[in-house]
């Protein structure tokens, strides 16, 4: 099937995953022939997502499982974007870490110490903090702790709520609100909007000219314009055609109802 003109004048295609690639737990109508388009015209590919909760190995296992290839190098999450901005920090600092495994994983990669469980939790350089669902008021006391002993705090995101089954749940950014108000310092934010998870999959994908491609435009289009690139809105998710329409500054190259309709000529 033959590319649109738009998507022919980029070399590297950002993805959203959650309302862009895939609904729920379905793939977005025609994902699967979008990518293969994009795939067979060249075009390399990245996964970019605000999704924590998964490694990126989850992550490919969960979108093979929906009929859409992707590998282990085009996946990039807020754990990814974690992992790269602590790649810099000194060999084995130690990490007290508020969130799931994924996250704990990443901070191991990175070569630092989760210290999580033992006596020096209070004691670490660095709080990182991924909204789970076992979060608790002890976790919050020894992140306080360590933060007032002059950690720095490291956010996935600042979301503040996440869809669930039977309406909102609050997300990383309700958390990282009582860790700042607790110690009264301020947290950084990795993700989305944040250009950094953008930076890191150009720095897999290598020099060309970039699209980002998402639903939201808080996350996707802003963060596009925090990295200086061009996005394009699809209308499977959070955005409506009036409000993609409404966006300035920055505004959206293209607006398309799905993936499959922005790509294919």
């Amino acid at each position: 099937m033959p590319i649109s003109p738009l998507l022919s004048a980029y070399d590297h295609v950002l993805l959203d995953l959650d309302g862009c690639v895939s609904v729920g737990n379905a793939p977005a109508p025609r994902a699967a022939e979008a990518l293969g388009t994009l795939r067979a015209a060249g075009k390399r590919l990245a996964f970019v997502t605000n999704d924590s909760r998964l490694t990126p190995e989850e992550h490919v296992r969960r979108l093979w499982s929906m009929g859409l290839q992707a590998s282990l190098d085009e996946v990039v999450t807020a754990g990814s974007a974690i992992q790269f901005a602590l790649a810099d920090r000194v060999p084995r600092t130690p990490v007290f870490v508020i969130g799931p495994p994924a996250i704990a994983r990443h901070v191991s990669d990175a070569g630092l110490i989760v210290v999580n469980g033992t006596p020096r939790a209070a004691e670490a350089r660095v709080v990182v903090v991924a909204a789970h669902e076992r979060f608790s008021y002890d976790e919050l006391a020894t992140a306080t702790r360590a933060v007032l002993g002059g950690a720095e705090i490291l956010a996935a995101v600042r979301d503040r709520t996440y869809a669930g089954a039977d309406g909102p749940l609050p997300a990383t950014g309700a958390i990282v609100a009582a860790l700042e108000y607790a110690t009264g310092r301020s947290a950084r934010s990795v993700g989305k909007p944040e250009p950094l998870p953008y930076r890191v999959a150009l720095d897999r994908l290598g020099p060309g000219r970039a699209l980002v491609v998402g639903d939201r435009l808080d996350a996707d289009l802003a963060g596009a314009a925090a990295a200086g690139l061009d996005a394009a809105i699809v209308l499977t998710g959070a955005t409506t055609r009036a409000q993609a329409r409404a966006a300035r500054d920055p505004a959206p190259v293209a607006i398309a109802d799905t993936l499959h309709a922005l790509v294919t000529a």
